[in-house]
């Protein structure tokens, strides 16, 4: 069983995805599940994990829509206001929904005083009390307070996306590695083998840059602690969803066949309870 972790749909409209650069224009346009249905018949993928790209209730409800609909699609970490103090009622309410598995706020947008603040991680053990995985959102930098926050919640399950977006681009492993490491101390804590290209040049990179970085994280986290995610349609700025599944599964041609498969799927399967 192969599943991919970590991909996103959207309607696509400047005003919501701003964060798409002009340069990424090939996927400045609607990404839905019949697109995404052909990719995953190609490459070989059994079963998705649909991943908010909005701060939004609405977009929340709507990609809940559409696992309702869709039957590869697994699992939802959608998005809800954390800090809000009607917290527990929008969880009970959205948690209705079979497959809401996790949630997601953007925190490589906010500032690292965010992660202490007491009301975000009061929603935090609003999600622990429902079994609902955290996805961690952040850049390289914010690592440190990243792992401040793991340990105020030691019975939360969290899940690292992209690596924690480390400065591939520049050729950079530290402090990276080293606070990747600390933070798989944390038996709580995953990762997903997503989102590296679009930190690396898009127009540039290689298997054998990317390698190094491969090698921190499944030296840190081991096999069973990693996801294969693509980020698509992020992803399709620079890689194809065939060519990003045939890298990570060439980077994992040391582990056992069992280790691979862990990791392919198996681990998404068991951490998102799916």
């Amino acid at each position: 069983m192969t599943l991919d972790s970590h991909h996103h749909f959207w309607r696509y409209n400047e005003a919501d995805y701003g964060w798409i650069p002009p340069a990424w224009g090939p996927i400045r346009r609607d990404f839905l599940p019949a697109d995404l249905a052909q990719e995953i018949a190609t490459a070989g993928v059994d079963g998705v994990i649909t991943v908010q790209a909005r701060q939004s209730l609405v977009e929340t409800e709507w990609i809940l829509a559409l696992a309702a609909d869709h039957g590869f699609i697994r699992g939802v970490v959608g998005w809800v206001p954390l800090v809000d103090p009607a917290i527990g009622e929008h969880l009970d309410r959205l948690g209705a929904h079979p497959k809401l598995r996790a949630l997601r706020h953007v925190l490589q947008g906010e500032s690292d005083e965010y992660l202490q603040r007491a009301d975000f991680n009061y929603g935090i053990t609003e999600l622990t009390r429902r079994g609902l995985v955290y996805d961690l959102l952040i850049l390289e930098r914010q690592l440190p307070a990243a792992i401040a926050l793991v340990d105020r919640h030691p019975e939360q399950v969290f899940i690292l996306d992209h690596i924690a977006k480390p400065r591939i681009a520049d050729g950079l492993l530290e402090p990276w590695a080293k606070n990747i490491r600390e933070l798989a101390r944390r038996p709580n804590v995953a990762c997903k083998l997503s989102g590296m290209v679009t930190e690396a040049d898009i127009a540039t990179w290689t298997p054998a840059q990317l390698q190094p970085y491969f090698e921190v994280v499944l030296a840190a986290f081991g096999p069973n602690r990693l996801l294969f995610g693509s980020d698509w349609p992020v992803c399709l700025a620079g890689v194809t969803y065939a060519r990003w599944k045939q890298t990570v599964a060439a980077s994992l041609s040391a582990l056992s066949a069992a280790e691979q498969a862990a990791v392919m799927g198996e681990n998404a399967a068991r951490l998102y309870r799916l």
